[in-house]
């Protein structure tokens, strides 16, 4: 069994979807990261990074356990070890494979910034919520446009790279966009959505979550603290 190491956010919930599309036994271990439990020393040894979600399966790749940090690399390892979700032509994956570091490398990231100064934020500062809106429907006029000439953003075939986008875009309120204003990429969207694998990866702690506004949570996330506990 696969121990998940998690919060309701949407990295954690690209993990539990996946685990969920590949039918693969799991035991969810929630790491609250408003109340800081990310610093805590054993999470901190899976997951130097202090960031959810991390990972330990028993049965590695060599026999022996595997732990693993990183949302990204987490699809990857479970793509490999169930042969789903990630085409075995050379072609195929590796256009699967840039769509997957867009989502790492730009969608996460900005989207995420433009959360922070939208929402969490303690003062609302136009200069960076404005960037960080105009790179939110940016990034979602590519994708728009990706959806245009694909049936899912990795090609042909629904696959990680789908996985891995979904969660990020359903904040879209909080992030200044009109989901309207990008037809391709809403039905994309709503098809997704669907998937019952879906619904029940993100069902995963959403229970436990709650607003992370208060100057606990605030210290624990974006605080001295990210320094201090490493």
């Amino acid at each position: 069994m696969i121990e998940v190491y998690s919060w309701a956010t949407p990295n954690g919930h690209k993990v539990h979807i996946m685990l969920e599309e590949c039918r693969l036994e799991y035991r969810v271990h929630p790491v609250d990261i408003g109340a800081g439990e990310q610093f805590a020393p054993d999470f901190l040894a899976i997951s130097p990074n202090n960031k959810i979600p991390a990972i330990t399966d028993p049965d590695g790749p060599d026999g022996r356990t595997l732990s693993l940090f990183e949302s990204g690399a987490i699809l990857l390892y479970l793509a490999g070890k169930t042969g789903k979700f990630l085409p075995n032509d050379v072609r195929g994956k590796y256009e699967v494979l840039q769509w997957l570091m867009f989502q790492m490398g730009g969608v996460g990231p900005m989207l995420g910034q433009a959360h922070h100064f939208r929402v969490y934020a303690p003062e609302k500062l136009p200069y960076a919520i404005e960037r960080y809106t105009n790179e939110a429907r940016r990034l979602y006029t590519v994708i728009n446009k990706r959806l245009a000439h694909a049936t899912y953003i990795g090609g042909a075939e629904y696959s990680i790279a789908d996985i891995a986008v979904f969660p990020w875009l359903r904040s879209w309120k909080n992030q200044g966009v009109e989901m309207n204003d990008y037809p391709h990429l809403k039905g994309w969207f709503d098809e997704v959505a669907k998937r019952p694998a879906v619904q029940r990866g993100v069902e995963v702690l959403a229970g436990a979550r709650r607003p992370l506004t208060d100057d606990k949570a605030r210290e624990a996330l974006f605080g001295r603290r990210q320094v201090e506990q490493r």
